[in-house]
């Protein structure tokens, strides 16, 4: 095949500088440093009591649950009726609108807030299926590395940029506002930042076409009959097979010390929350050379050999951050996070991409990705939570993180062996 147009690669890489505004400003800095400003250290919902910390590491569990239990379903749909930009459309709407209403999020409205912020987890969660598939549809293998870089550099590129934006409405207070009104205004500015740009994507990406497959059954039976069908080609492909095992588990650590980096500086270093958003920034602007330096490694070295390397670095960072004890620990630290988050993420998207088989059900392929994803992280996120609640200390949970990195890495290198051991047979 060959590679689609600048045009319509641009665009596709546009909607990670319009949806990965929600990871950094949402997710990273600002709503989990305002969830513990204007929430009690122990909080009620739904009847039950929480460490409001851990309440906010289950509602994300919950909501990449969601996400995981009807991707199956919906890219189905998108696969055999050919609507894969119209499900694109609709988790885009969800997402920034739900992001939007965080507006309203304040001491007296703790259910608005969690539900709020569940749903544009879904919103994200939900739309990146869809735009991962077109990635093999848009472009040739060997431009799928340096494509899939793209993407998360504008994505970082765009996300610090309204971080930036977030921050001197912070600092500066204009128009007398209080000290909670910019933050809320940032997490308004975030929903219409997503849309807005949205609109790029949507009027360059090809419409998708129906798979020549009859529908059997309904909707529901056929999502997850999608969903065996490619677990049953996936078991005939060796090195597929180990890579996507040992991605599910290095994303339980990846994707929690993205996720609570934050509240574990907030809450365990006490570090001031200009401190906290600066920090993310840097990693931020870190993580675009990180994210392309992995991409030309990979070129060299190949995926696998750079994912080995890539995840003893992680290992390392969550021993270190067990033991970090000071601000400048922390600056160090993430320093190193942001050089091997854009990578490690852009990297696995790739490598999947390249390792898949050829066929026409990329949604279905990437939403069994996607699923693998979302449950490590339900997992990854539920053992955060929940030895945070046990045992009220974040350290504890930082620490267990390294087990699934351990087996993770094992994995890769099992993939690895058995890439050599199939080349050589050739």
């Amino acid at each position: 095949m060959q590679t689609a147009s600048k045009k319509v690669i641009n665009g596709w890489a546009m909607y990670d500088w319009a949806n990965s505004v929600y990871n950094l400003v949402i997710t990273t800095t600002f709503f989990p440093i305002y969830f513990l400003a204007v929430t009690e250290e122990h909080v009620s919902f739904l009847g039950m009591r929480f460490v409001n910390s851990a309440l906010y590491n289950y509602v994300q569990a919950a909501a990449f649950l969601l996400v995981a239990i009807t991707t199956p379903i919906l890219s189905s749909i998108a696969d055999t009726r050919g609507n894969k930009k119209i499900f694109l459309k609709f988790f885009t709407i969800l997402g920034s609108a739900a992001c939007a209403a965080l507006y309203f999020f304040d001491k007296s409205s703790l259910n608005t807030g969690v539900f709020a912020f569940m749903l544009a987890t879904v919103g994200y969660c939900g739309g990146l299926v869809f735009y991962n598939s077109y990635l093999p549809e848009i472009a040739a293998p060997e431009d799928r590395d340096r494509i899939s870089a793209k993407g998360y550099s504008l994505g970082y590129i765009g996300s610090v940029i309204l971080q930036l934006i977030g921050f001197a409405l912070v600092l500066l207070k204009p128009f007398g506002m209080d000290d909670i009104k910019p933050v809320q205004i940032t997490f308004l500015l975030v929903g219409v930042w997503w849309i807005c740009f949205a609109q790029i994507p949507f009027a360059t990406l090809p419409a998708s076409k129906p798979s020549v497959d009859k529908h059997q059954g309904n909707i529901f039976t056929e999502g997850f009959a999608e969903l065996r069908k490619v677990y049953a080609q996936v078991k005939t492909m060796p090195v597929l097979k180990r890579f996507l095992r040992g991605f599910f588990f290095y994303s339980m650590g990846v994707q929690t010390v993205m996720l609570a980096a934050t509240i574990f500086g907030s809450k365990v270093l006490n570090l001031p929350s200009s401190t906290l958003i600066a920090v993310v920034v840097i990693i931020q602007l870190v993580a675009i050379p990180g994210a392309w330096s992995m991409a030309r490694l990979s070129g060299i070295y190949g995926n696998l050999r750079v994912l080995i390397g890539v995840l003893i670095l992680w290992i390392g960072i969550c021993i270190a951050g067990y033991k970090m004890q000071t601000a400048m620990h922390f600056y160090l630290l993430a320093t190193v996070v942001g050089l091997v988050m854009g990578g490690v993420q852009s990297l696995s998207r790739s490598t999947y991409a390249k390792l898949m088989p050829e066929t026409k059900d990329t949604t279905s392929f990437f939403s069994y990705y996607d699923v693998t994803e979302k449950l490590s992280i339900v997992i990854g996120m539920f053992s955060f939570a929940y030895i945070d609640d046990l045992t009220n200390n974040l350290r504890n949970s930082v620490l267990a993180l390294v087990v699934y990195f351990i087996i993770g890495l094992v994995w890769i290198i099992s993939a690895l062996l058995k890439q050599k051991q199939l080349s050589s047979v050739k």
